[in-house]
């Protein structure tokens, strides 16, 4: 949340100094420090993009490792039901055995895990764009910054 905050006021305050340096020295370097201003605050936006990505990309590798899933427990998923439909050509009067029961529940655990483990590989694709994307701009402008091109 602080990170939030702060990035609304780091562009109020550059927009501040865009402003006073206009109005300090008009005629030798204010559009220097506004070429300036502007590399900075697009260093700062990609770092903070490239910064947010790899974050994003060590959570979703956290998530495929580990996946975490919320499923009902076994004692749940007796009293409550089956999920499943049950075939037509089935009785329904019939009693599925404990054995079945607790087969159809594990498959019901595994396959969660499966699909956790697919959203956590889709986010791990998708948090890569956001490192791959901006960091060859921030460093265009990091060596624009120093002066080798």
């Amino acid at each position: 949340m602080s990170v939030a905050l702060l990035i609304p006021v780091a562009v109020v305050a550059l927009i501040a100094l865009i402003v006073i340096g206009i109005k300090a020295e008009p005629e030798k370097g204010g559009e220097e420090m506004i070429k300036n201003v502007y590399v900075y605050l697009v260093l700062f936006a990609t770092l903070m993009m490239t910064i947010g990505g790899s974050v994003a990309i060590f959570m979703a590798a956290a998530d495929i490792v580990s996946p975490v899933t919320y499923y009902q427990s076994f004692e749940e998923y007796k009293r409550n039901g089956y999920p499943e439909k049950i075939p037509v050509e089935t009785n329904v009067s019939e009693k599925i055995s404990e054995e079945e029961l607790r087969i159809r529940y594990q498959d019901l655990v595994n396959s969660e895990k499966e699909r956790q483990i697919e959203r956590a590989k889709n986010s791990l694709v998708k948090s890569l764009g956001w490192v791959i994307i901006p960091l060859p701009v921030f460093i265009y402008f990091q060596r624009r910054r120093l002066g080798t091109n």
